[in-house]
Formats: C-alpha cells, sequence, structure tokens
C-alpha cells in the first residue's frame, strides 16, 4: 500500500490517517536519517507490520513524503 506523508516537528502527538493520506507530528530532529527512522517506527507500530517492510520511496528529505508498506 502506497501512503502520503505531510510530517510536522515538535508539536503535540499527532497521527491522523484518511485513506492514503497520514498526517503525523515527529520528535527527532530532521538529522542523519533520525527523523526518518523515527517516522519508520511509528508507522511500524500503527500498521503492526515489521520496519522492514517500510520503504520511503520519495521525500527522503523533504517533510512530504511518500511511503510503501508491504504487507
Amino acid at each position: 500500500m502506497k501512503y502520503f506523508i505531510s510530517i510536522t516537528f515538535n508539536t503535540s502527538e499527532l497521527f491522523q490517517v484518511k485513506g492514503n493520506e497520514i498526517k503525523v507530528s515527529i520528535k527527532s530532529k530532521p538529522e542523519l536519517g533520525k527523523a526518518n527512522r523515527e517516522l519508520i517506527k511509528l508507522l511500524s507500530n500503527h500498521f503492526q507490520v515489521p520496519s522492514d517492510k517500510i520503504k520511503i520511496i520519495q521525500g527522503i528529505k523533504s517533510r512530504k513524503k511518500i511511503v510503501h508498506i508491504l504487507e
């Protein structure tokens, strides 16, 4: 399944799913891949899939990402 992700930083906990669009808040700073790792962990917990089944396919350095989740 392909999801379009919008990320905000340093805000209150936010995780909204509407169809294939997800809005999520991340506490990690966007440096050295920390925010991407936190995003994958949050998605893994929410969708109950192993983190190695989640791939960022577009937007690795952007607040808007496209993520593919293998099931």
